[in-house]
């Protein structure tokens, strides 16, 4: 190895201890994780960008016939595939959500903490926030199982009438 190898690996030690000190242990090993996703998400991409370009697409052509081109009918989109609104339940759900979580993060910080009036103002908004993005979710969820499970029992009908049919 040259010198400026080591160098630089000296640069390395140096900078991970001083963000050691400066992060805490946890705040490095954050650190170390976030560059380690970056760098699995970026082999990931060349490696599927290797192997998608690697690919034979035409198998037919080199074994020597031709396949039939075959008509696929084109099924009606479900209710999920469409765009559309998000109904009354999700908007009153996430602000019951918001409301809930800042009247909670506040009384928390009012109690048990020695915070300035100030502070638990901004800690309640930011708990609003939370508690209004898990009323979101929640209601996205119910809002998403309920539609999904009426297509599966209107599919389901539909084909036990097609069944029943003399």
């Amino acid at each position: 190895m040259r010198l400026v190898t080591y160098s630089w690996l000296v640069v390395l030690v140096a900078v991970a201890c001083a963000a050691i000190t400066w992060l805490g242990i946890a705040g490095w090993l954050a650190a170390v994780v976030v560059l380690a996703s970056l760098a699995a998400h970026v082999a990931g991409n060349a490696l599927g960008t290797k192997m998608r370009e690697a690919t034979d697409r035409d198998l037919s052509s080199r074994r020597g016939f031709r396949l039939p081109a075959v008509a696929v009918p084109i099924p009606r989109p479900t209710h999920l595939e469409r765009s559309g609104s998000l109904g009354r339940l999700v908007p009153v759900s996430a602000a019951i959500g918001g409301v809930c979580g800042g009247a909670c993060g506040t009384w928390a910080l009012v109690a048990f903490t020695t915070c300035s009036w100030a502070g638990a103002v901004i800690g309640g908004i930011s708990s609003a926030v939370i508690g209004g993005l898990f009323g979101f979710l929640g209601a996205s969820f119910v809002e998403i199982l309920r539609t999904s499970l009426r297509e599966a029992i209107a599919a389901e009908r539909r084909a036990a009438a097609a069944n029943h049919r003399p």
